[in-house]
């Protein structure tokens, strides 16, 4: 059974001639270029501990397969602003599994990106908890039902944006959160 123990949060953004270029200089700058990166869905393992990214970073390996839930955006159209995010929300039960989301947008900021993305998370893990929510309800009031249910009990975000490089290289973010300590 593979059920990760830890994971973390990073970011990154890289600009290039080349798009694949930028993508790597991205994935340098969030610490994770030297892995084989495997892209997993959106599930906040039951019992998994967030840690901060410098201790995360200690934990990898050049080379190591490593699981991670990944959002990136690129353009080379000139001052185009373009975000990168990751939602989570974790449930009051650490026994019970949470939501990770993945939100890419363009002409959002990182407060307006992150902020979807973590409503995203939150949402998906209210349904499956049994919360009512309305959707037409503000962000803030929705955060306000999550919390007096009881049920979910952090939400956030970790978001990256950039503005498109002026010469038209390629500019790339990229927000991701990377499970380690699975099982084996």
């Amino acid at each position: 059974m593979f059920v990760p123990k830890r994971m973390f949060l990073t970011k990154g953004v890289g600009k290039h001639r080349e798009k694949l270029t930028s993508f790597e200089l991205a994935l340098r700058s969030a610490g994770i270029a030297a892995c084989n990166l495997v892209r997993v869905s959106s599930i906040f393992p039951p019992r998994c501990k967030l840690i901060p990214r410098n201790e995360g970073i200690k934990e990898l390996e050049p080379g190591q397969v490593t699981f991670v839930v990944m959002s990136e955006n690129s353009t080379r159209e000139p001052h185009r602003l373009i975000a990168a995010s990751i939602g989570v929300a974790m449930p009051a039960d650490r026994n019970t599994f949470g939501y990770l989301s993945e939100h890419h947008s363009f002409g959002e900021t990182e407060e307006v990106a992150g902020e979807y993305a973590e409503e995203l998370a939150a949402e998906m893990l209210a349904t499956t908890l049994g919360v009512e929510f309305n959707s037409d309800q503000s962000w803030d009031e929705k955060k306000e039902i999550y919390r007096i249910s009881n049920k979910i009990v952090r939400t956030l975000h970790h978001t990256q944006s950039a503005i498109g490089d002026k010469r038209g290289f390629w500019t790339t973010v990229l927000a991701a959160s990377v499970l380690l300590g699975v099982d084996e």
